[in-house]
């Protein structure tokens, strides 16, 4: 069976027992996953739901060698619990002094999937990002040559451009005259969060992509100050008005395969959340398929949840689809608030929610 039948099998989900669907084991292509006794805690939620997740580099110091890529994944598949098969998959945080010959190395090797392009501060550790589209020209031009992806967190870095504009004004000054320069290389624009944004993927599918967060199709940045201020619910890209919401959801759902997962779990204690001034990153890492499950029952697309979550994010980076398959139950379930990290706790996305639906049975 050739690869592309592997993605044309994928019909409806099947039905297991009533109420419940299943599909083909998903992948997460967006995962902060830190490191420590903070991957200790989180990764267990990620490895229960996704079967490979793309791991971001933006680590202290940040992930810029193959030698501190390959060192960073053992650490990752030792904090693994016990029977998870659980894969990362690593990326490269670029520089301005990063070597073409070094991205190379760490693709041909196998270490790096893909490389990661933050502007320069434009949101947790980003600070040794990209100041000089430039400067990294060889690089760029390098990793189109051998096929390896970019993906991009797509915020303008000025400080004079407000924060709920910053995606906008980055795709129309930077996105833009970036794909006409670079017009074989393989982009991600991450988190998407306008709808503005999602006309730009689908006008220049297949060769870009977009992952949507599960918090991104739940809030808006009303949300944010429901009641009081909501520390937990803020993350980079900032949650935009409400009909850009609507327009996320008709694009997960839609079927495009331009659109995948990435969930962009950020886990951050509640103390650096509820800070003077909080860090940005929502930690969906345990209730993310649950949500993805809930909206594409809400929009009624549960036809389409596993092109989305399963198939195409692995089209899109040459990857055999997973052969196992995950239930999901039309069944409430109660999450914990948060869970425990040292001495203080990381916040759950929807934690304090009865989900409409809950996680079945694996299958490898």
């Amino acid at each position: 069976m050739t690869l592309d039948h592997l993605f044309d099998a994928a019909a409806k989900p099947k039905s297991a027992p009533a109420g419940s669907i299943t599909i083909r084991r998903p992948d997460d292509w967006h995962i902060h996953l830190r490191d420590g006794a903070m991957l200790r805690a989180v990764l267990p939620f990620t490895s229960a739901q996704f079967a490979r997740g793309i791991i971001m580099p933006n680590l202290v110091p940040p992930v810029t060698t193959v030698a501190a890529a390959a060192a960073y994944r053992e650490r990752i598949l030792a904090a693994r619990p016990a029977g998870n098969d659980f894969r990362p998959m690593m990326t490269c945080y670029l520089t301005d002094q990063t070597s073409a010959d070094e991205i190379e190395k760490g693709h041909a090797e196998g270490v790096w999937i893909a490389a990661k392009l933050y502007p320069a501060g434009a949101t947790t550790n980003s600070h040794h990002g990209v100041r000089d589209l430039k400067a990294i020209r060889p690089v760029l031009e390098r990793m189109e040559r051998i096929g390896m992806p970019v993906l991009i967190h797509g915020e303008a870095t000025d400080p004079t451009v407000d924060i709920f504009d910053r995606e906008t004004v980055f795709m129309e000054q930077v996105l833009l005259p970036f794909l006409k320069d670079y017009q074989g290389l393989k982009v991600v624009i991450e988190h998407v969060t306008t709808q503005e944004t999602t006309e730009i993927v689908r006008a220049h599918a297949p060769r870009v992509a977009g992952t949507i967060t599960p918090h991104h199709l739940m809030i808006n940045r009303t949300s944010l100050f429901q009641g009081g201020l909501r520390p937990h619910l803020y993350c980079l890209p900032v949650a935009k008005r409400e009909h850009h919401r609507l327009a996320l959801r008709r694009a997960v759902t839609s079927g495009d395969s331009c659109f995948f997962i990435g969930t962009d779990t950020a886990p951050h204690t509640a103390r650096t959340k509820e800070a003077s001034c909080g860090c940005a990153g929502v930690f969906v890492g345990a209730t993310a398929l649950q949500t993805y499950t809930q909206v594409f029952d809400e929009e009624g697309a549960l036809d389409r949840l596993e092109a989305f979550a399963s198939l195409h994010g692995a089209r899109f980076y040459g990857l055999t689809p997973n052969a196992g398959t995950i239930e999901l139950h039309r069944r409430g379930a109660a999450m914990p608030a948060a869970v425990a990290v040292e001495n203080d706790e990381v916040v759950i996305f929807r934690g304090d929610e009865t989900l409409p639906w809950s996680i079945g049975e694996v299958r490898p």
